[in-house]
């Protein structure tokens, strides 16, 4: 006979167990209810032809491609900026830094973890406006201001997952990389990041979840509602974030607030193709750090 207290906890993680896809459910039963309707190429390109409108010849001014153009351009410029010194943290910590080192690093990641994405906004705000004052008058907000404070936003979750795989490896795995004759770098570029990799790529994915829904830093640094594709690395840009947020709260009738259903829609699926992306780039890895270990 199950004690009382163990059927209870049984229950419990079932209970809680169910939550998460039934949330999912959820969320994604109301927008599609909500939604649907406005899927469709006139969601996208407004009465502008799709060819004309993905060329740039038209400028597409009802739609939302400019925004998903402009949220992709934000997240890959912000993972640019972000991946390196953000892996490379997350390396030095785990296998190099001396134990003072690491606490104070690892203090200041705690803090930089927790500052709220309106702070982060409001930095790069201030950072405009003192170039403005300074170096560079002709200083605006612009995609490249808003990647660079949305990397700053994500570096902790780099670092951090970074770390946390690195030191989640058996010790044996560095134990026979240095009876094998590797060295310390060898080691960790031939045997520990491969082996790690899946770790590293869960949190490259929280990184990249994180930069394409925020919206208060790209509010205060270079976002608006209508400006077009991204003119360049300089010039002001949408983003779906944005876009939702703008047509939920600024709609001026019913088929305005369905596009806003759809756009949250269409920002959901980017999110699911970021994560099918990651695992067949994870199977990936998986199967040549299998095969290297076989040879």
């Amino acid at each position: 006979m199950k004690h009382p207290q163990l059927s209870l906890i049984t229950a419990w993680a079932w209970f809680s167990a169910l939550v998460v896809p039934a949330a999912l459910t959820a969320l994604t039963g109301v927008l599609l209810v909500r939604g649907h309707g406005a899927l469709g190429s006139e969601l996208f390109f407004g009465n502008v032809p799709a060819l004309d409108a993905m060329t740039g010849r038209i400028p597409v001014w009802d739609g939302i491609w400019p925004a998903c153009v402009g949220t992709l351009s934000l997240l890959g410029l912000t993972m640019l900026f972000a991946l390196i010194p953000g892996i490379g943290c997350g390396v030095y910590l785990a296998a190099f830094a001396r134990p003072a080192v690491r606490a104070w690093l690892g203090l200041a990641l705690d803090l930089l973890a927790g500052i709220p994405s309106i702070v982060m906004g409001l930095f790069g705000f201030t950072l405009l406006l003192t170039l403005r004052r300074t170096l560079l008058p002709q200083t605006g907000p612009s995609l490249l201001l808003a990647s660079a404070c949305l990397a700053l936003l994500v570096l902790p979750v780099l670092v951090t997952t970074t770390r946390g795989a690195l030191e989640a490896l058996p010790r044996q795995l560095s134990l026979s990389s240095a009876a094998m004759g590797l060295g310390q770098w060898a080691t960790m570029r031939r045997v520990l990041l491969p082996a790690a990799g899946r770790g590293i790529l869960g949190g490259v994915l929280l990184a990249a979840g994180r930069a394409a829904e925020d919206t208060a830093v790209i509010m205060l640094t270079g976002v608006v509602a209508n400006a077009g594709l991204p003119a360049g690395v300089t010039a002001r840009f949408e983003a779906l974030p944005f876009t939702i947020f703008y047509r939920s709260a600024e709609y001026r009738d019913a088929t305005e607030l369905q596009q806003g259903f759809a756009a949250a829609l269409v920002l959901l699926a980017l999110s699911l193709s970021l994560l099918a992306g990651a695992r067949m780039l994870q199977l990936a890895l998986e199967r040549r750090w299998e095969g290297t270990v076989v040879r």
